[in-house]
């Protein structure tokens, strides 16, 4: 059985029933957080956190629960799941309401959690690497904040399925911002290159993870906007997420990315990823 929590109670998953005026499911009025759990531990429980709460203030929800509340209930749901490595998804909606566009008043957030099983890399991913396209960006202003209504994601997303490739790269006026799932990293003569966070990016815990990491290696780091012209002209394209951590990109739009294999410096950070993961 798999359990979740929903709005104070844990309960099995099948047994988890919201609303269908719950402004989540009708405005997708909601906000969502998706942790990593490494050897029963949420990891950089702090930083999803903090971005969590960010995204609440930002579209005007109160914070349900403190962190140490959130922690219980995370802590609780990896113990009865009783795997070391799984994800943890958190979803908050500014509640239930009659359908109306202005915020409601006085309405209580649903808060959901539940336990995912953890995607695990291909082998090929990692000796091979994967394939992107790129697409025009037709999404919102507001990418900085994680919130449910993702359909410009997924359409984009299904892009990439359609040409048989992985992930899709969005460019807008030139410039490449992040992947419909995932951030970008691009490396060229041994530098390497990231779009700097503003409102068009989503901050990316695993992002920031990979930039301490490329300190600690000491490869350099340079936060700018990176054009389409740069990314044709890559050694190497790293994309990172919560579940992808940090894979290379070695196709693109049918295209060899340098010479088609996984870089040295994807390698030296994706080595120092599995190592911190294991502390």
């Amino acid at each position: 059985m798999s359990l979740a929590y929903l709005n104070g109670d844990f309960k099995a998953l099948e047994e988890c029933q919201v609303s269908v005026l719950d402004r989540g499911f009708i405005f997708g009025d909601a906000v969502y957080e998706l942790i990593p759990v490494y050897n029963n531990k949420p990891f950089q429980l702090a930083r999803h956190l903090k971005r969590l709460a960010r995204s609440l203030n930002e579209i005007a929800i109160q914070t349900p629960h403190d962190d140490q509340q959130w922690q219980g209930i995370i802590q609780s749901l990896i113990d009865h799941y009783e795997q070391e490595q799984c994800s943890i998804y958190i979803q908050i909606t500014r509640g239930v309401a009659a359908r109306d566009h202005a915020y409601p008043k006085s309405v209580a957030p649903t808060v959901f959690v539940m336990v995912n099983p953890w995607p695990t890399a291909s082998d090929t991913y990692l000796t091979q690497g994967l394939s992107a396209v790129t697409l025009e960006d037709i999404r919102w202003d507001r990418c900085d904040i994680k919130v449910t209504s993702l359909l410009a994601n997924v359409m984009m997303k299904q892009q990439a399925v359609n040409q048989q490739a992985h992930e899709t790269l969005l460019v807008r006026d030139g410039v490449v911002l992040e992947g419909s799932s995932s951030n970008v990293f691009v490396v060229q003569a041994g530098q390497v290159f990231t779009a700097e966070k503003n409102h068009l990016i989503l901050p990316g815990i695993t992002r920031d993870v990979v930039i301490d990491l490329l300190q600690q290696c000491s490869i350099r780091l340079i936060e700018r906007a990176v054009s389409i012209e740069d990314l044709k002209c890559a050694d190497e394209i790293w994309i990172t997420s919560s579940t992808k951590e940090c894979l290379p990109i070695t196709l693109l739009n049918g295209q060899a990315v340098g010479d088609a294999r996984p870089g040295k410096y994807w390698r030296q950070v994706y080595d120092a990823f599995q190592t911190m993961k294991s502390l």
